[in-house]
């Protein structure tokens, strides 16, 4: 038997698959409703975070970050059974997942952190990307039972935490592509390009392809020699952010890049290529 804490759209969904492939499964959420839900799928839902981990060798989380991470779990400690194995499918802090794996180690309870690049649907078909790391005698041994929740398990070694810190890396590149999809809507709007036009550009052009070359450039540090000179990338986004002004449109993300690229040239590198303005980073 295992139990799941944290009924949000992704636990939900992660419980409705398991139902799905006959396991047995006890719910709990803060909201009880939203466990009581899922015992139209045959989970078996309760009032206390600590009766509903009884009994249960596995024991899912996810939930909004390390605070409710650790109040949960400290909430749950008291049904706990030795040997249980916590696994943690929360984003956290890299610190956090580090700290849990060694406290409730101590306490003679296995903490995992695996976090995903899953959504709902993924959760409920099984697809997607989960990541582990940590000490592989567990993760072989879990790694059956993750492999059943996920279309990929990506397991990245045995440094504590590094699952952690990739899935923020991640997240990080998620948030700035999407912001970058709504400037560029932005963008459109304000040049009374429709968006259907806006689709049929990325049905014949496919800018992802460049990613792994430039992804390459930029943490070669070679700055050098320029595709694309600030100075003319700067002059391309103030263009951008010229319509957008005109259309009363704000571009949140280019604007703050192109005060970035100004600070840049200010201190002589106009004609460097574009992805020096990251070049501390590296």
């Amino acid at each position: 038997m295992k139990a799941f804490l944290g009924m949000g759209l992704l636990g939900s969904n992660f419980v409705k698959a398991m139902r799905q492939r006959g396991e047995e499964v006890n719910v709990w959420n803060r909201t009880k409703s939203r466990a009581d839900a899922l015992e139209a799928f045959g989970a078996k839902a309760f009032e206390n975070a600590a009766d509903a981990v009884k009994g249960a060798d596995l024991i899912h989380i996810t939930l909004k970050d390390d605070a409710t991470v650790n109040e949960v779990l400290e909430l749950a400690s008291t049904g706990f059974k030795p040997g249980a194995i916590i696994i943690d499918h929360t984003t956290t802090s890299t610190h956090g997942a580090i700290e849990r794996t060694q406290n409730w180690k101590a306490r003679g309870i296995i903490y995992l952190h695996a976090p995903v690049f899953m959504g709902p649907p993924n959760a409920l078909e099984g697809s997607g990307s989960m990541l582990v790391s940590g000490d592989q005698a567990i993760i072989e041994k879990v790694s059956p039972e993750l492999n059943k929740m996920t279309g990929k398990l990506i397991n990245l070694g045995a440094t504590e935490g590094k699952a952690a810190s990739i899935k923020l890396i991640g997240n990080s590149f998620l948030i700035a592509m999407t912001t970058g999809i709504i400037d560029m809507l932005g963008v459109a709007k304000s040049l009374g390009v429709s968006t259907d036009d806006v689709n049929e550009l990325f049905a014949n052009w496919n800018p992802g392809a460049m990613m792994p070359a430039r992804l390459k450039k930029i943490s070669g540090g070679n700055f050098d020699q320029p595709s694309w000179e600030l100075q003319m990338a700067r002059k391309d986004a103030g263009l951008m952010l010229a319509a957008a002004a005109e259309a009363n449109v704000h571009l949140a993300a280019l604007s703050a890049i192109a005060a970035v690229m100004d600070n840049w040239i200010s201190k002589g590198f106009a004609t460097s290529d574009w992805t020096v303005i990251g070049s501390d980073n590296l």
